[in-house]
């Protein structure tokens, strides 16, 4: 089985915060268990730099914007090591790359002539999320719905795509889950199933779309337009084109092939606010090019903080590498994972994120050390090697890990992991080997030997979500001697409130 797994890619006029964090984290956690069981496996991720609301940005912070977006760029790139990203996911494409560029004007010259025309157009345009919105759409007349801004009127001679020719195939791939284009079979599947029912009432009309802007309005940035030189690209169809670019599209590369027309699994993971994106034009592009769709999407909503949107100007915007510098990467991969739902959006404070790491410390971490001191102290480290499946009692079934992880509701995941720890938690309280130690040592071993079992497995069904930390106590329970080494979670004294 091959997989291709994708992030979206952020504008980089400003440096990255935990809701993107988040996103990444979940990818790497899908690489690294499809990687664990066996299946061959690529990530991606990248920065959208030819974006006009970068250009402002640049402008706004009195910088040229080719070394305004690369200094943003960089940020995001370091990512890959600040995160602790597995070595799948230390691709990074920028939009301003020449592999992308060229792949972009390449995907271009593949549409089908009949879906492309120019046209003269006005309509209303928000800067911030690089759309045009009908009026109906826009809060008091004016306002665009996600930013709360005044959208721009916009007029001007563009390109449009037809998507208005795809009409029924969108209806049909998002009622069956498949549908046929020129004689092909395609498959999509949209997570949660929420978000496809969302898709299914965009698409009762679509509406053609302007995929190109002026280079005046662009301020001549961009990927220009094959055979206009008074065009760049639209945003979309450029920043969209990077899952493609950045795998050697412009050159037909092998990897291309291996991990787009001929990979089993294409999944894009992305934030709720560019579905229709991601799941209705960018199919639409790959079809009139005559090339693969993506097989799914999954969808994650946005991190509140203490109930308000996360804003430069609330002073509420939290940086990854905070986070990092105050639990490790392995307690924030978890904590962010833990707080965001399936569907909806979380909410998280400083206080929350202290509250679950002390929780970590002192279900998971003193489970380990516990069993591990128990162990040096009644038998010098030397217990008896036993199969999990054993002592599963108390345990839900492997599979719910498994289910939890295809429903990509890492959150579900996480929970149900806590129970394996507090079953085996239960299981110290119940048995008491640190009694039976004074009255029936082969008892005490027996139960010692059994948490220990358990402890390997909840580390492995933990490899994926913090990897280091598992590592770190399989290499303590697998050796001849169990070992009793450092708190895996140190107590940490500073208030975060």
């Amino acid at each position: 089985m091959t997989r291709y797994i994708t992030a979206s890619i952020p504008y980089v006029n400003s440096t990255p915060h935990i809701g993107y964090a988040v996103e990444l984290f979940q990818v790497d956690v899908l690489l690294r268990y499809y990687k664990s069981r066996g299946e061959m496996v690529r990530g991606q991720f990248g920065s959208d730099d030819n974006s006009l609301k970068n250009v402002r940005a640049a402008r706004d912070a009195g910088e040229e914007t080719e070394i305004f977006v690369a200094r943003h760029a960089e940020e995001f790139r370091k990512l890959a090591d600040e995160l602790g990203l597995d070595e799948s996911l230390h691709n990074f494409i920028r939009t301003r790359d020449d592999l992308h560029m060229r792949g972009a004007q390449k995907l271009w010259s593949m549409f089908r002539p009949e879906d492309i025309d120019k046209r003269a157009y006005e309509g209303l345009y928000c800067v911030g999320c690089e759309a045009f919105y009908a009026q109906e759409d826009l809060l008091e007349g004016n306002l665009c719905p996600t930013h709360k801004k005044s959208v721009e009127v916009i007029k001007e001679e563009n390109y449009f795509f037809k998507l208005s020719n795809y009409q029924t195939f969108f209806e049909d791939l998002l009622k069956k889950g498949t549908a046929t284009w020129n004689g092909k079979t395609h498959s999509m599947n949209i997570v949660p199933e929420e978000r496809r029912n969302e898709m299914l009432a965009f698409v009762k009309k679509l509406e053609d779309f302007s995929i190109s802007r002026s280079v005046q309005r662009a301020e001549n940035w961009g990927v220009p337009v094959p055979g206009d030189e008074s065009q760049v690209m639209y945003v979309w169809v450029d920043a969209l084109s990077n899952y493609i670019t950045a795998l050697g599209f412009a050159d037909d590369a092998q990897a291309f092939a291996d991990f787009w027309t001929n990979a089993h699994v294409r999944t894009h993971v992305i934030g709720k606010d560019i579905v229709r994106f991601h799941a209705i034009y960018w199919p639409a592009f790959l079809l009139s090019a005559g090339l693969s769709l993506p097989t799914e999407i999954t969808v994650h909503g946005f991190f509140a903080v203490e109930g308000e949107k996360m804003s430069k100007s609330i002073g509420n915007v939290i940086h990854p590498k905070e986070l990092v510098d105050l639990y490790g990467i392995d307690a924030t991969r978890y904590l962010l994972l833990r707080e965001l739902p399936l569907l909806g959006d979380g909410d998280i404070s400083r206080a929350r994120l202290e509250e679950r790491y002390n929780d970590l410390a002192n279900s998971l971490g003193n489970l380990v050390g516990r069993v591990a001191a128990m162990g040096v102290k009644y038998f010098d480290g030397v217990l008896d090697v036993v199969d999990v499946a054993s002592v599963a009692a108390g345990f839900k079934p492997a599979d719910s890990l498994h289910i939890a992880m295809e429903s990509r509701d890492f959150k579900k995941y996480l929970e149900l992991v806590q129970e394996y720890i507090a079953a085996a938690n239960a299981k110290i309280q119940i048995e008491e080997p640190f009694k039976s130690a004074k009255t029936n040592l082969d008892a005490c071993k027996k139960t010692l030997s059994e948490l220990a079992a358990m402890i390997r497995f909840i580390a492995e069904v933990l490899s994926p979500i913090m990897p280091s930390i598992s590592k770190e106590i399989l290499a303590r329970y697998t050796g001849e001697k169990v070992i009793h080494g450092a708190p895996l979670f140190p107590k940490r004294e500073q208030d975060v409130t």
